[in-house]
């Protein structure tokens, strides 16, 4: 949510950036705020200045009592009445507008940097750099399902049985191989000063509208019945949350934290779930980072953060590219994103498998977060990044690693997380 006095100030301009996303039907919202921002304003004052009337007023009415002038008292004392009826009316019509007005500016985008090239959507994302070799080996590469049904590592069948499509079970090398990936991607995270945590799985309502549009909460995430609680779709959602109404010191800035969690999604749209593989499921687990920070070191840690996913996945010998969201690919709450992509050797192309952004003060500014120092108290900055979700990197690794002979080759930052393994040898 952006700052409303933008909208006062420059309505062009925030014009300007919804056309920018190819969000036009938005347009007219701009106009409607400042209408009701006007009503609301002048509301305002005429509640102050009936306010300051009454105060006035009733510091007379003891006077005239004293000097027994009961019917001027009475008459003032009338006045009084009628100010503070029509407060009242003026304070009921205030919180209206201000519902109005919020709901309104919920759904302005924010702004976005001037470095985020324009196009109608993820087909106009711009290439940053490619890392590593995307090569193709002199084999063919197996589907990754099939990868892992070679080392008895897959079980859809019975998660269809006990949850239905888009569950699995991992078994084995294969369930202990996507839990090395999650611990590496914690211990690298540490090892770069952040502050490991496990997160609330389930957050309220309020912090879900403070992180996210309500059209991407719809998309998904699932509600649990008859609760004001939501299964959370990525842990970047209660970590921002955690400090949901707090005002930090700016001394103790950054702040810089790494999460696990599970991750629940619906998956509605175009794209579905898929029956056989692991690519589009509706639960994973993930490693994350987020950070706090003050407005001016945002693009600074922006940069920081997706070359800490690259450095990753090239020490997982997996070719990767980063890959600039154009305008109208990113979220409402975004000013700046990234895709770090996956080379996948089978489909000779890359594949999203981290996403990262700065958000600016918009969650900040949605859910009253604030640092302070000894001038001022503002809204500080957000940014997320994936460090490893899995399956979706296990599909990277396995691909990227895996031998003429079918086995698969372990990387030595991996083989400390498996006892040892240099390798997992095909088994059917």
């Amino acid at each position: 949510m952006i700052d409303i006095n933008l909208i006062r100030t420059n309505p062009e301009m925030v014009k300007e950036n919804i056309k920018k996303k190819f969000q036009n039907e938005k347009l007219a919202y701009v106009d409607k705020i400042l209408e009701l921002d006007g009503k609301n304003r002048e509301l305002k004052k005429e509640g102050d200045d009936l306010r300051a009337s009454r105060n006035k007023l009733s510091s007379q009415i003891g006077l005239l009592m004293k000097d027994k002038k009961l019917e001027e008292a009475n008459k003032i004392k009338e006045q009084v009445k009628k100010n503070n009826e029509r407060i009242a009316e003026i304070e009921k019509e205030e919180e209206s507008l201000t519902e109005q007005i919020r709901s309104l500016m919920m759904l302005i985008p924010n702004i976005i940097d001037k470095s985020v090239p324009i196009g109608k959507d993820d087909t106009e994302n711009v290439e940053i750099e490619k890392f590593g070799n995307p090569a193709v080996p002199d084999f063919e590469v197996p589907y990754h399902a099939d990868i892992l049904d070679s080392i008895n590592g897959l079980d859809k069948e019975s998660a269809g049985r006990t949850s239905g499509t888009g569950f699995y079970y991992l078994l084995g090398d294969a369930a202990r191989l996507h839990e090395a990936m999650l611990a590496y991607g914690r211990d690298f995270m540490i090892d770069k000063g952040f502050t490991y945590a496990i997160p609330p799985f389930m957050i309220r309502s309020d912090v879900v509208n403070g992180v996210m549009s309500f059209a991407e909460m719809e998309a998904m995430m699932y509600k649990i019945e008859g609760e004001d609680l939501f299964l959370i779709g990525t842990s970047e959602h209660s970590m921002i949350g955690k400090f949901k109404g707090q005002i930090i010191n700016e001394q103790n800035l950054p702040i810089t934290m790494t999460s696990y969690s599970p991750c629940f999604r619906k998956e509605i749209g175009s794209h579905g779930l898929e029956e056989r593989g692991l690519y589009r499921v509706h639960q994973f687990e993930k490693q994350e980072m987020i950070v706090l920070c003050k407005p001016e070191d945002s693009m600074e840690w922006y940069n920081k953060m997706w070359h800490y996913s690259v450095e990753i996945f090239r020490n997982l010998n997996i070719p990767v590219r980063a890959l600039e969201c154009c305008s109208g690919d990113l979220a409402d709450l975004k000013v700046k994103s990234c895709d770090i992509e996956a080379w996948s050797p089978r489909q000779k192309k890359y594949f999203e498998v981290c996403s990262c952004s700065t958000l600016g003060d918009a969650q900040a500014r949605r859910l009253g977060i604030k640092a302070k120092n000894d001038k001022q108290t503002y809204y500080l900055h957000t940014l997320n990044n994936t460090v490893l979700a899995t399956p979706r990197a296990l599909i990277a690794f396995l691909e990227n690693n895996i031998q003429k002979d079918g086995s698969i080759l372990i990387p030595k930052v991996l083989q400390p997380y498996m006892g040892g393994k240099t390798k997992i040898e095909v088994k059917k």
